[in-house]
């Protein structure tokens, strides 16, 4: 099996009960508006001219069931899929009248123009699928009350009108009036959603706006050609019936089409993604990165994670490489003109990550942060993976930094005593050799200064000792040696603590004793200190060792061999090394190493 099959089978392993039961009552759903629409087609009167006209009427109902059905099973919490398959069951019902049932054509009579209501409800719901305020309330109920109230009079008072038998009188000069008003009264309520729409592209992010003005502006549209296309087609420019119905037909059925492209595109509540994200999460079968399957349940596949680190302050990649954050408008998109939208992933109130998106194809940032917020345990998991892949990194890099320094100090001493002490030493053999052949009167004044000369090598010799293992730290112990080398500082420096000898691992000493003639060092060279403090505390199984200075600051582990050799000690034995050092205010080295008990 490869990749994209197992990838596929999973998702079907995986899918939550609740996704299976919206997805058996849309395949319900389904079959009920294919059964309506064969009952149509089987009563339609085929046989007369109109016939291609008359069929074009189930395949637009066609195409809001199909539409209607995917916005729902797509955005499962949105309601534009259901106010699309009621939109498309208006045009169903107002084209009952064309099969020649009385109960049907009476059925369509009464909900003739009640399509226009339902497409105003659907500009003043998208892209929620909600109304939000009282005011588009009001105005989708009044657009009903106009569509369906007001088409009472029609039927009601001409016996000429959509359904005769439903006249009661015959006056078609106050049935016209009255038709005038329910035109007037439902343009002026265009106009209004226009004005409402209009507001709203304007209060809209860029991103945001990209995705509704093209719904918006189609909708209006549709809304304006079906009632005057009789007078600009047929009248104006004497296109046929016939054509006028079909480009009537083609703009109705291409209202759904609209609003489920914006819907989609704009990357509006996808509860359902997100339950399947859940249950994704549950499940041991875990080969598909997370990362993957947040670009497949918010339909972003740009998504980019990164994780929180603790030691650099910021966020990294999966491979520890730094992610810098993208600049925000505050409001989780990005600033204008880059597109990315982020958005950070708390667990117990503190960060552990970050999703970058774009933000032109997810227009809400809440449901990025509802998609951090089911994952922010794994999203946990994987931060704390990439972390100790990292620290399994930095701590094999210091050890080859710690093995080469190793090299170069033991290529030091080889060749110091290869090219100095052997070569004194050599020369003292052959003085000593000498004395033998010297005149009685000279021999003190010769021994003297091979004597001069042997002391020298010794303080050679010492001198290359001292380097490898300091002698105070051999014989006195940690605190002496730090005495030692406090009391040499050219700087008042005084040392602080109250640690005694004893009890420390001879790793965990030489290492602080390091870090003391380190810091002490750097201060003489760079600091341009006036004082200078040693401090040696145990706290619990912590040993802490501090070496602080009031000079420049801006002391940084990377500024030099020196101290990143330190941090690689440090590190080497378990412990911890932190530098602070702003500009102007000296510079503070805290080391924190593990001792025993």
């Amino acid at each position: 099996m490869d990749h994209r099959q197992q990838t596929v089978t999973e998702r079907l392993v995986v899918r939550s009960a609740p996704a299976r039961s919206l997805h058996r009552a849309l395949a319900a759903i389904a079959v009920c508006g294919v059964a309506l629409l064969v009952v149509e087609t089987a009563l339609l009167p085929l046989g007369q001219p109109y016939t291609p006209l008359l069929l074009g009427l189930p395949v637009v109902v066609l195409v809001y069931l199909v539409a209607g059905l995917v916005a729902w099973r797509r955005r499962p919490s949105n309601p534009i899929g259901l106010l699309i398959l009621v939109a498309g069951l208006c045009v169903y019902v107002s084209s009952l009248g064309n099969t020649g049932v009385p109960l049907l054509a009476g059925l369509s009579a009464v909900f003739q123009t009640a399509v226009f209501a339902a497409m105003m409800h659907l500009l003043l719901a998208f892209p929620g699928g909600r109304l939000t305020s009282r005011r588009d309330l009001a105005i989708v109920w009044a657009g009903y009350v106009v569509a369906i109230v007001g088409q009472v009079p029609v039927y009601l008072l001409s016996r000429s009108g959509s359904f005769p038998p439903f006249a009661v009188v015959d006056a078609p000069a106050l049935a016209d009036a009255l038709a005038l008003v329910q035109s007037l009264t439902g343009a002026a309520l265009l106009c209004i959603v226009a004005v409402i729409l209009v507001g709203r592209l304007r209060r809209a992010a860029p991103a945001q706006r990209r995705v509704l003005v093209p719904v918006y502006v189609y909708g209006v549209f549709a809304m304006l050609f079906i009632p005057l296309s009789s007078l600009l087609l047929e009248r104006g420019l004497g296109i046929d019936p016939t054509m006028r119905g079909v480009l009537q037909f083609a703009v109705i059925a291409g209202v759904p089409i609209a609003f489920v492209l914006g819907l989609l595109r704009g990357g509006f509540a996808r509860t359902g993604e997100l339950a399947e994200l859940a249950v994704w999460l549950g499940s041991r079968s875990r080969d598909e990165p997370l990362e993957q399957v947040l670009a497949r349940a918010l339909g972003d596949p740009s998504i980019e994670l990164a994780y929180w680190s603790d030691e650099r302050r910021g966020y990294v990649d999966a491979a520890g490489a730094p992610v810098p954050v993208p600049p925000s408008d505050g409001d989780g998109h990005g600033a204008a003109g880059t597109g990315r939208g982020w958005s950070e992933i708390e667990l117990d109130r503190r960060p552990i990550g970050a999703i970058a998106y774009d933000a032109s194809l997810i227009g809400d940032p809440e449901i990025v942060r509802t998609a951090g917020a089911v994952a922010a345990i794994e999203v946990e998991r994987e931060r704390l993976t990439a972390e100790l892949i990292a620290s399994r990194r930095a701590l094999l890099r210091s050890r080859e930094r710690l093995v080469d320094a190793a090299d170069r100090e033991r290529r030091r001493i080889a060749r110091d005593l290869h090219d100095g002490l052997q070569v004194r030493l050599v020369m003292l053999g052959v003085d000593a050799q000498r004395l033998a052949g010297v005149d009685p009167e000279s021999i003190g004044e010769r021994a003297t200064a091979l004597r001069t000369d042997i002391d020298l090598a010794a303080a050679e010799l010492r001198g290359l000792v001292h380097d490898l293992v300091p002698a105070a730290l051999i014989e006195r112990g940690l605190v002496a040696a730090a005495e030692d080398l406090v009391d040499r500082m050219p700087v008042p420096t005084r040392l602080e603590g109250g640690l005694a000898d004893g009890g420390l691992a001879d790793s965990v000493e030489n290492t602080a004793y390091f870090v003391i003639a380190e810091g002490l060092a750097n201060i003489v060279k760079h600091a341009d200190a006036s004082t200078a403090r040693v401090r040696l505390e145990r706290r619990g199984d912590r040993l802490h060792v501090v070496v602080a200075d009031d000079g420049g600051g801006g002391a940084a582990i990377d500024g030099g061999t020196g101290l990143r050799g330190l941090v690689d000690r440090v590190e080497a034995v378990g412990g911890r090394l932190v530098i602070d050092s702003p500009h102007g205010a000296g510079t503070t080295l805290e080391a924190e190493l593990p001792c025993a008990s």
